[in-house]
């Protein structure tokens, strides 16, 4: 069974949860968006992933987790040319030793003004 855990973000239109607890295990997505809101942040790569990481750091604390403790990352970027802006920003948030991470490049998400979208596995304690 799984726990919704309420982050303070504000909750997607379509019929997802942004953040679950199952046993020991978080599992969340992110996008670029804005926490109070739900409007996708424009701006450049820094930007959008800035705000995916503190979505992420919102979520991951709201659940009793924290970016360290992160196991996996799956970055989806709509740019290649993108990727050591998102690396840059990737680091400025997590930790050594980093979780396992896969960076695939599509050609759109859904919102459509977003660049970078994540998804995240996490541990408790």
């Amino acid at each position: 069974m799984i726990e919704v855990i309420k982050t303070g973000i504000v909750r997607s239109k379509a019929p997802v949860n942004g953040t679950v607890r199952a046993g020991k295990r978080i599992f969340t997505t992110h996008g670029p968006k804005d926490p109070q809101t739900g409007d996708i942040v424009e701006g450049d790569m820094t930007i959008q992933a800035r705000r995916v990481f503190e979505n992420l750091k919102i979520a991951l604390e709201a659940a009793g987790s924290s970016i360290g403790s992160l196991a996996m990352v799956t970055v989806f970027m709509t740019d290649a040319a993108e990727f050591e802006a998102m690396n840059a920003v990737y680091r400025e948030y997590v930790p050594e030793p980093y979780p396992t991470r896969a960076t695939v490049v599509v050609k759109q998400l859904i919102s459509g003004k977003a660049r970078i979208e994540i998804q995240a596995q996490a541990w408790l304690g």
